[in-house]
């Protein structure tokens, strides 16, 4: 499994701990995160997860920043992605390389509600 993520890691760690636990039979093979300075990266250094920080502001096209990500997972033979508060809405390619395949862990029904606090938007709603 490799896990993206944008944020707190709250989700990656609740999927990295039922691995390690073995509730479930797979392996979290590395983290990949858009930002630097965040909660995920903590987690997985205190979990022993290998971390990846790909820059998005150095790829000049979506795809092309996609496509670095596809590479990395491809070397690391991934077999489930698993989106858990990424904040990035992953290209065609992206989707491509791995059909059903992709998991997104978000709070609400896309497209309906997207972006930061989904609950209070649904609650507005």
């Amino acid at each position: 499994i490799a896990v993206l993520a944008s944020g707190r890691g709250s989700n990656f760690e609740a999927i990295a701990r039922a691995t390690l636990s073995g509730k479930i039979n797979a392996e979290v093979t590395v983290l990949i995160v858009d930002r630097k300075n965040i909660g995920a990266i903590e987690r997985a250094e205190k979990l022993g997860i290998n971390w990846i920080f790909v820059d998005p502001n150095s790829f000049p096209t979506r795809e092309d920043y996609d496509s670095k990500i596809v590479a990395i997972l491809e070397h690391l033979k991934v077999d489930l992605v698993c989106l858990a508060g990424y904040k990035k809405i992953i290209s065609a390619p992206f989707v491509d390389a791995f059909p059903g395949r992709i998991m997104n862990i978000h709070p609400t029904l896309l497209p309906s509600f997207p972006g930061l606090r989904p609950h209070e938007k649904v609650l507005r709603y």
